[in-house]
């Protein structure tokens, strides 16, 4: 008996042993290890395609958002800015055309004044194009609410020009001149404060959006590093290569708007995909591109011509001569302006220069290259740095229409005898000649240039010579250095 129940004993021991082994066996991790490398490769592709349509589906919608708030910026922001300012420009420009045809009583004047209008309205209707537009967030409805403001108050202002004209015409100079410096004056106030307000409002929105983009970043940044990490751990080795790409992007994105934060517009996250990271990062890229033109245009600006200064002038100069291509720097110089100051007072020196940066800026964008550049250096000193082909173009666009508009600054009397009297440096009364532009142009096509410095006193010594000649000219250094 003791033996029968001892051999049943050991029957059912080893049918326990022998379930456990067969449920070893059956073991997730066994069944893993027993699988070949095809088995393993599609299991985990099978576990990378479940974690990465989650991931992608989360990543698209996170970087539509950052696509929607940089088109924001891209094309609300900044095009709202760069439309003000320029109507900022047209505005001031029509308010000295307006004084101009007061006191001169020119038809020119009159013609200009219209010229400028309609370019002020190519800006407006550029606003209005935004206003209309479909699918507009909140705060850019809200950017653009002033342009039917501005548009009234245009309308005035284009209403009370057209009085003033009316009022001189018929001699009643007393109104025209009363109607100038109240109605016309307030309007212009007035418009220039909304344009400014204007601007100001788009510079806010666009620095708000970024903030965003900064706070969404991080946030977009930790929930993808919870889904890579689940990929990670229950799936295989392509798995943790594609959640990482992502995730290394999304950081290389939120580097981007630190650095742009920080100023540093060249950043490059170095994201070369076609997928929308890649079209992010590109986006990134270009906006970067246009912040910088943006600063450097305005750090040091011209409060009179809006024209950039001396620092971006430097900048972009050394930017030119560092690439190595080919460039050509004009020095333009007003001959007998300090003359003219002295003859006719500050404000009629001011509307020269006015009229100065407006005649290079137009021969510039006429006749140069679109990534031609025109500075201010400061009194009557101008600076364009084109491409050696566009010289002579330049050069004589920008002399005709000098030569052509600077005889109308003068008096009559002085105009018909071409010259005015005034006293030298040393005190001598001279007779000093209607006003000219002398040019130096400076090149790298013979001679190595490799400091702004040298290009500097290399001009300085062409525009002496230029102005020997006692009419407006362009000279060109010809001369070969190694």
């Amino acid at each position: 008996m003791f033996c029968y129940f001892n051999a049943m004993s050991s029957s059912f021991r080893e049918r326990v042993r022998s379930g456990f082994v067969r449920a070893k066996h059956l073991s997730p991790v066994n069944m893993f290890m027993r699988m070949n490398i095809t088995g393993k490769m599609l299991l985990g592709y099978a576990i990378l395609i479940i974690t990465s349509v989650a991931l992608f589906a989360y990543a698209k919608t996170s970087f539509q958002q950052f696509n929607r708030l940089n088109k924001s910026i891209l094309t609300i922001d900044i095009a709202i800015q760069k439309a003000t300012n320029r109507m900022h420009d047209v505005l001031m420009d029509q308010d000295n055309y307006e004084k101009r045809y007061l006191i001169l009583k020119s038809e020119d004047m009159e013609a200009l004044f219209w010229m400028r209008g309609k370019e002020f309205r190519t800006w407006l209707k550029t606003l209005n194009d935004l206003k209309n537009s479909k699918g507009l967030m909140i705060e850019e409805v809200q950017e653009l609410q002033e342009t039917g403001t501005i548009d009234r108050l245009y309308r005035e202002y284009e209403e009370l020009f057209t009085r003033e004209t009316d009022l001189v015409k018929t001699g009643r100079m007393k109104k025209a001149y009363a109607l100038s410096n109240g109605g016309l004056k307030h309007l212009v106030d007035r418009i220039s404060l909304v344009l400014t307000r204007m601007s100001a409002n788009a510079k806010n929105y666009e620095e708000l959006k970024m903030t965003r983009i900064s706070v969404l970043g991080p946030r977009v940044m930790l929930h993808a590093i919870v889904l890579w990490f689940v990929s990670a751990v229950i799936g295989i080795a392509i798995g943790f290569l594609v959640t990482y790409h992502i995730t290394a992007s999304i950081h290389r994105l939120i580097t981007v708007t630190e650095h742009i934060a920080e100023g540093d517009f060249d950043y490059d996250p170095k994201i070369r995909t076609s997928d929308e990271i890649g079209s992010l990062s590109k986006a990134f890229i270009s906006m970067g591109k246009r912040l910088k033109v943006l600063e450097s245009m305005n750090l040091d600006a011209s409060p009179l011509t809006h024209l950039a200064g001396g620092l971006a002038i430097e900048n972009i100069l050394k930017q030119r001569i560092s690439s190595g291509d080919k460039f050509a720097f004009f020095l333009l110089d007003i001959d007998n302006f300090k003359a003219f100051n002295d003859q006719y007072g500050y404000a009629r020196g001011n509307l020269v220069l006015i009229e100065t940066a407006r005649i290079v800026e137009a021969a510039v964008r006429e006749k140069g290259h679109p990534g031609d550049f025109v500075g201010h250096i400061g009194g009557d000193d101008f600076v364009v740095i084109s491409k050696p082909d566009k010289i002579h173009e330049i050069g004589k666009e920008i002399i005709r229409q000098f030569d052509m508009n600077m005889p109308g600054f003068y008096d009559p009397k002085d105009r018909e005898t071409g010259y005015i009297v005034g006293k030298n440096r040393q005190g001598v009364e001279i007779k000093f000649p209607i006003i000219t532009f002398s040019i130096a142009v400076v090149t790298n096509e013979r001679r190595r240039i490799t400091d702004p410095m040298e290009v500097s006193e290399i001009a300085a010594e062409l525009k002496d010579y230029a102005k020997t000649f006692q009419k407006s000219n362009y000279v060109i250094d010809k001369r070969m250095k190694e």
